[in-house]
């Protein structure tokens, strides 16, 4: 039967590796929930719809300023 210490190098290796998975998710969530923004955008053009479009510019400004 193995013992795992606290501090041991697997341990860091394995928190590390937990670090860089969540970095890679949180991007690629954030690059998706931009491309949806993005077709909104296109879609309130198409459509006319200002406020739509304001609302959704703002929000993809938000996302821009932490990302």
């Amino acid at each position: 039967m193995k013992k795992y210490l606290l501090n041991s190098p697997q341990s860091d290796v394995n928190h590390m590796d937990s670090l860089f998975a969540e970095m890679i998710l949180d991007e690629a969530l954030l690059t998706f929930r931009k491309e949806q923004i993005a077709q909104g955008i296109d879609q309130a053009l198409s459509k006319r719809n200002k406020k739509e479009f304001l609302r959704l510019t703002e929000e993809l400004k938000e996302i821009q300023k932490v990302g």
